[in-house]
């Protein structure tokens, strides 16, 4: 008798282990795949309208106006399109990723992304989420200065150019927040959504009162607060040396001796940007960067308001 073969079940990227799962594809099909698996809508916004800057053609949907119409494509081809304009967005949002030197640190090289590799995937999931709902979307990225600009288009070939831009970064120096932040009221001319991607280790005061400004303007804003498995306890041999990426600044301890304090610290630290970020009405997402893409962005999702 002929063995059957079968094909084993295929796995669902956004819920594989991020290691596994970038070795897969480039960022652009990756991260196609990642959100075909989910894919679920950030905001409901009755905002619609048109301008007088062409976009796109999208398929004619009910309720969409007849006099958007092309006549043209449809007296070729006797298929509805309607031409889609800059203005037709839901809202406009920019992504902000840190590119600091301690973003590339990872305490697990052969089982955990650096964390500006997760990043870099967890901002293209996003940027195809919110071009995928016709939102106009935009990034920026820096360390101790901005180092690339992207304005928000919502256009379609912007996914592409957002994942290039993406998978050019590489990490940099120190970290500067505020400038970055700044830099969004220049881009966002109306009230818009701002989604900061960091591991947070930067000076909170100057940072979080850059964010207060921009929920003054009317900006939603998120935070999602990149951790690695390895800083979240202190371990290693009996003595080891330990230095900071950015300052280089390092001291000689004895992990057995500090884990405790070094844990309490970082729960103290942790929960001093969440709170921060609630009194301000910032949207706050802990994310470990073993844990699966589409569980991250799924927690995020689960508020009533989701991100916006």
């Amino acid at each position: 008798m002929a063995a059957t073969l079968t094909n084993p079940p295929r796995s669902r990227l956004d819920l594989l282990d991020p290691l596994e799962a970038s070795r897969l594809a480039g960022l652009e099909l990756f991260t196609e795949g990642l959100v075909e698996g989910f894919l679920t809508g950030l905001h409901r916004s009755p905002r619609k309208g048109f301008s007088v800057e062409f976009a796109e053609h999208r398929m004619y949907q009910p309720g969409d106006e007849i006099r958007h119409l092309d006549w043209k494509i449809l007296a070729r081809s006797e298929r509805l399109y309607v031409k889609q304009f800059e203005e037709e967005t839901n809202l406009r949002a920019m992504l902000l990723v840190d590119t600091s030197r301690s973003m590339a640190w990872t305490g697990h090289p052969d089982r955990v992304l650096p964390k500006i590799d997760y990043a870099r995937r967890l901002a293209a999931a996003l940027g195809l989420i919110l071009l995928r709902q016709r939102d106009a979307t935009g990034l920026i990225a820096f360390d101790d200065q901005v180092r690339a600009i992207l304005p928000p288009r919502a256009r379609w070939a912007q996914f592409r150019q957002l994942t290039a831009r993406l998978g050019a970064l590489e990490a940099g120096q120190g970290t500067a927040a505020a400038p970055a932040l700044s830099r969004v009221l220049d881009l966002l001319k109306r009230r818009g959504l701002v989604i900061l991607i960091s591991d947070l280790l930067f000076d909170p005061p100057a940072a979080l009162a850059a964010m207060r400004y921009l929920r003054h303007r009317g900006h939603q804003v998120a935070v999602f607060h990149l951790l690695d498995p390895g800083e979240l306890e202190l371990e290693g041999p009996a003595e080891a040396r330990f230095e900071d990426p950015e300052t280089h600044a390092s001291v000689i301890l004895r992990p057995r001796e500090w884990a405790e304090v070094y844990r309490r610290a970082v729960e103290s630290a942790v929960a001093d940007w969440r709170q921060s970020c609630l009194r301000l009405g910032i949207s706050y997402h802990r994310v470990t960067t073993d844990m699966p893409f589409g569980l991250a962005l799924r927690a995020a999702l689960a508020t009533p308001a989701g991100l916006a």
